[in-house]
């Protein structure tokens, strides 16, 4: 198997020979009642062999088409690597969680169930938990790991580029307090929402993990206290830190990073 350095570098300078096919959907969503926009990216050759699945989340104040439009070389790199890439919306500030009493924000029901359920009997993909992943940027960082930890039997592979892993040290941005209450009055609801106090629930070798962040990031530190408490742990992941900030110039080039990532978690899984 190619080193990750090794296959980095080829992905960065090989042109590419191939256009992936890329559909638009409207997928009904049963909990909350309504069609979530979600783009498929599939390898050219997807009529002849089924391939391994990544969910990639958009971040806050994003949409679905993010990733398709703002890194196009995605589409190439699904093609390359063999992978059907899903971007669902995320919605505005949902954070990809099931917010109680709200029928418009289930989201982790759509993204860890309804959504996977449709790819799998819609599309070529092999239906196994090792040859399925998710991840995400900023709130679709924390999204990714949010859900992986808490769908095991979903997901065999989880990644996060800088991901708001800690969302407690942000207790007044992004609609967080909209959806889970205050934190001054509802701490407990928090440490349930944060992935950072959901450590515990990782099953020994059931999640391969991969974290990066920007070094100027406004999200550097609590990646860096995770990767410390997953270390502290024993449990093993891959952390990476470049320089770069919390922006789509960072993201542009962490996504090859953390595709690498999976292909080669895919491969193994073989």
């Amino acid at each position: 198997m190619k080193t990750y350095s090794t296959l980095i570098l080829m992905l960065l300078f090989v042109v590419f020979a191939h256009a992936a096919k890329v559909d638009t959907l409207d997928i009904a969503s049963a909990a909350m009642k309504k069609n979530i926009r979600t783009v498929v990216i599939q390898p050219e050759n997807s009529k002849s062999k089924e391939f391994p699945t990544l969910y990639l989340l958009h971040g806050y104040s994003g949409s679905y088409k993010d990733w398709v439009s703002k890194v196009p070389a995605v589409k190439e790199l699904a093609d390359r690597l063999g992978i059907v890439i899903v971007c669902p919306d995320g919605g505005f500030g949902s954070w990809y969680w099931d917010v109680a009493n709200d029928q418009n924000f289930q989201y982790e029901t759509f993204v860890a169930k309804e959504l996977v359920q449709y790819i799998d009997v819609k599309y070529p993909v092999i239906k196994d938990r090792t040859k399925r992943g998710i991840t995400g940027l900023s709130m679709g960082g924390h999204g990714a790991l949010y859900l992986a930890i808490r769908h095991q039997d979903t997901f065999g592979a989880a990644g996060s580029t800088a991901g708001g892993v800690d969302i407690r040290p942000f207790p007044n941005n992004w609609e967080m307090s909209k959806r889970i209450g205050e934190y001054a009055s509802n701490p407990e609801v928090w440490n349930t929402h944060t992935v950072m106090e959901m450590t515990h629930l990782i099953k020994p070798k059931s999640l391969e993990l991969f974290i990066d962040c920007g070094t100027e990031d406004f999200f550097y530190e609590v990646n860096c206290k995770l990767h410390e408490k997953l270390t502290y742990l024993n449990i093993p992941h891959r952390f990476l830190t470049m320089p770069g900030a919390h922006n789509w110039d960072y993201w542009s080039k962490s996504v090859l990073y953390q595709l690498t990532f999976f292909h080669d978690y895919f491969s193994k899984a073989a």
